[in-house]
């Protein structure tokens, strides 16, 4: 499949493309084809693209759909860690709208702080930037932004056309590891449809007899409290069992912590109020599972509501760790209870935690998790 869409590609380049240029296509696309890691890829394509052209540095951005923001995924000729929380949207970034919409390479050299975000104008000393669409199908994935270390310069056909397609080499690597991630999101959504079908027919119909058992108006024999004492040890068994063989720990987002991930989207959504008791921090063995239920709560109050204010609240009471997300504009209609939530509330089990969720009147939602501390 790669070697084909390969073929229309360098059909696409003028002038036609040198051999140096295409050994690196092929070269990144064996990558591709090897699943290598998405993070080393990103950054050859940096180092392919300055490289294979006069630009020094380059930083590869894609676009988180859940924060709304976007993410250094690759760089080159810059300090590794450079970019780290370095973001933006893209109604703030006039030059990857344009760069996007027209599927070409763009450059600016004035008016910088309109182009991009004030706060990165002069960002390393920049005085020229280039930006390369991440984009295929119009699909919008990201952009590339890249320059000659300061100075002032223009770009030849040669290295747009290079750039552009670079840009989509990168746009097919995002989008494989989008249906990757859909792929494996999507198995691991039947693992957990299959554990809580285990456990409602191993435990939940075994509960239920013993409630009929216990909620008897008639005085039990030791007998049969016996039998009752055996039959709650089973269940327990058979819950542990479950949960244990059958429940595999969420996956972790990237290498966001939930402080990161909260001050993101602070950073570039309004109506967001944050309230983080000093001193807690987020225990590392519930790291992902506290990412799981924040990402899922932001994504159901987005899609389902109209907030104009989102809260999110992390404290310790009484030796557990409670992280509570809520948000106002629900209306009327309840904004139901999704089946990520309801996954979450299985995975928060193996923690000995809950999830809580429901409607807080008038026009309120909250999410809540709530894990106890190991010593407790």
């Amino acid at each position: 499949m790669t070697t084909r869409w390969l073929d229309g590609v360098i059909d696409t380049l003028w002038p036609a493309p040198s051999a140096e240029t295409v050994d690196v296509l092929v070269e990144l696309l064996a990558e591709i084809d090897a699943a290598a890691e998405a993070d080393d890829f990103y950054d050859r394509v940096c180092e392919g693209l300055c490289r294979l052209t006069s630009m020094q540095r380059a930083g590869l951005f894609l676009y988180d759909r859940t924060l709304r923001t976007v993410r250094a995924e690759g760089s080159a000729g810059l300090e590794p860690n450079l970019l780290d929380g370095v973001g933006g949207t893209l109604e703030e970034t006039p030059i990857a709208q344009r760069a996007l919409a027209s599927d070409t390479v763009v450059e600016a050299s004035e008016d910088l702080e309109r182009e991009v975000p004030a706060r990165y104008a002069r960002f390393a000393g920049i005085t020229t930037l280039t930006c390369t669409p991440v984009s295929a199908s119009e699909r919008w994935f990201g952009v590339i932004f890249a320059d000659r270390g300061g100075g002032r310069f223009a770009l030849t056909d040669e290295e747009r056309g290079t750039m552009w397609t670079l840009g989509k080499l990168a746009a097919l690597a995002a989008s494989v590891e989008r249906a990757t991630h859909q792929r494996e999101s999507a198995r691991r959504l039947s693992e957990r449809i299959s554990l809580i079908q285990q456990i409602h027919e191993r435990v939940i119909q075994r509960l239920f007899g013993l409630l009929l058992a216990l909620g008897s108006e008639e005085a039990l024999s030791a007998e049969q409290r016996a039998m009752c004492h055996d039959e709650v040890r089973e269940v327990l068994h058979e819950l542990r069992t479950a949960l244990g063989g059958s429940l595999a720990p969420p996956a972790r987002r990237g290498n966001a912590t939930v402080r990161q991930i909260v001050d993101r989207v602070a950073a570039y959504q309004d109506s967001l109020t944050v309230n983080w008791e000093e001193s807690v921090e987020v225990p590392v063995d519930i790291e992902p599972l506290a990412q799981s239920v924040l990402l899922e709560a932001l994504r159901n109050a987005e899609k389902h509501a109209k907030p104009g204010n989102i809260t999110v609240s992390v404290e310790r009471r009484d030796g557990t760790f409670v992280l509570e997300v809520v948000n106002d504009g629900v209306g009327p209609p309840a904004m139901g209870t999704g089946l990520g939530l309801r996954m979450a509330s299985v995975e928060a089990l193996e923690h000995s935690g809950i999830v809580e969720f429901g409607p807080l009147p008038p026009d309120r939602w909250h999410v809540r998790l709530l894990v106890p501390s190991g010593d407790e």
